[in-house]
């Protein structure tokens, strides 16, 4: 049986009881600018659910537990990042 000591702490560390996705009530979502983005983690950093990974030459976003909160937009020292409204459909970047 898993105990609460087995359980890994910190942001960005899967743990073996999340089996479902969080994100099904987020009203936005962010986009990536690949463009922009030079791979500095910095919305890695501030992201609270941990939906960012390093990857080659551009953030990873997996968006299974993105809250739509913003914070990592906001924190974006290049601007790659930008929310969209959630199933509008529309790819196109929105700014703030």
């Amino acid at each position: 049986m898993l105990e609460e000591r087995d359980l890994k702490r910190g942001p960005n560390l899967a743990t073996p009881l999340l089996t479902t996705t969080t994100a099904s009530w987020r009203l936005m979502r962010p986009v990536l600018h690949p463009e922009r983005c030079n791979n500095c983690l910095v919305c890695w950093l501030f992201c609270p659910e941990g939906c960012f990974e390093r990857g080659t030459g551009t953030v990873e976003l997996h968006l299974d537990f993105c809250k739509g909160c913003g914070i990592c937009v906001a924190e974006c020292p290049r601007g790659a990042l930008a929310l969209v409204e959630e199933g509008s459909g529309d790819a196109r970047l929105s700014e703030r």
